[in-house]
């Protein structure tokens, strides 16, 4: 009999990657929730693999999924850290016709 993946183990790994990605674009809000959800269903397979290890595998999917919710978590956590910080320091509007400048520059 084949083995079924562990249940929620790639959905784990897909959402750790996301929020690494969302982390780094959308100012690190969703990256934290993505990272959340997908550290929720990384331990639900890895839950659901030691009760029934003769049933699941794919736990390395689960454990993939982890670090990746982790990575984004902190990620979103250190760009919102520095984003209160860039805001409060009076400095936002420096960054932001900075950015204005990049963009110009690349087109």
């Amino acid at each position: 009999m084949e083995k079924q993946q562990a249940p929620g183990a790639k959905a784990s790994l897909i959402l750790g990657i996301c929020s690494i990605v969302t982390a780094c674009c959308c100012y690190g809000i969703p990256g934290i929730i993505l990272g959340i959800v997908g550290l929720n269903k990384a331990k639900k397979a890895r839950t659901e693999f030691a009760n029934n290890p003769d049933v699941y595998s794919g736990i390395g999917n689960a454990e993939t999924g982890k670090i990746t919710s982790i990575i984004g978590i902190v990620l979103g956590a250190l760009i919102i850290i520095y984003t209160i910080f860039i805001v409060s320091s009076g400095q936002w509007a420096a960054q932001m016709e900075e950015f204005r400048t990049i963009m110009e520059d690349l087109e």
